[in-house]
């Protein structure tokens, strides 16, 4: 069986993952930051030195997104930002289907794409091959999203991350290399914790 490849595009995959995710994030206080595991939840530890506002998951793959919805639903008065890699949002396609329907106007999600199964040795994922995440959410419901595959995407991106008004979907095509790895904290129980208390205080 032979499998179909996107059309080629000399930028795909080209653009440095540790400049590409901090120039769309932006100021990273502005939001509550649920990240996926592998490069995402790592960059971000490194990018917002493990601050109470973010949210990082360890091996519950495919989780983000819904846990970015409820988080976005049950603070509607907050900007929550999910990133996510392409091997979780793979895992998880039927979860852009519910973000499309709820449609939270607080709520964006950043998936960096670098084509690879990161976590588990590098291995190609389907959006190496024929698999376009942005239609697919597009596809979904999801009326804001965006490509950034070459520099000059970057601004639209970082913008729609931002926009609110509806639910916004950018999809950030890098190199498949790993981005910084900061301090992690493994422990779930203890990250819900301190989580929880920035949130809404002690209990």
């Amino acid at each position: 069986m032979k499998i179909e490849r996107l059309p080629a595009a000399p930028a795909r995959f080209a653009l440095e993952r540790t400049k590409v995710v901090p120039a769309l994030i932006g100021r990273h206080q502005d939001f509550l930051i649920i990240t996926g595991l592998a490069g995402a939840v790592y960059e971000v530890s490194a990018l917002t030195d493990n601050a109470d506002y973010f949210y990082g998951l360890g091996g519950a793959m495919g989780a983000a997104s819904m846990m970015g919805l409820g988080l976005a639903l049950a603070q509607p008065k907050r900007k929550v930002l999910v990133v996510t890699g392409d091997g979780e949002m793979l895992m998880s396609l039927g979860s852009l289907c519910t973000v499309a329907t709820v449609n939270p106007p607080n709520l964006s999600i950043l998936c960096v794409d670098n084509g690879h199964y990161g976590e588990t040795g590098y291995q190609i994922s389907h959006t190496s091959r024929c698999v376009d995440l942005e239609a697919i959410a597009r596809g979904a419901g999801i009326r804001l999203t965006h490509s950034v595959i070459i520099e000059a995407d970057i601004a639209e991106g970082a913008r729609l991350l931002r926009a609110g008004g509806d639910t916004s979907f950018v999809l950030a095509s890098v190199k498949p290399t790993d981005g910084p790895k900061g301090m992690l904290n493994l422990n779930g129980a203890e990250c819900r914790d301190i989580f929880r208390r920035a949130l809404l205080g002690p209990h």
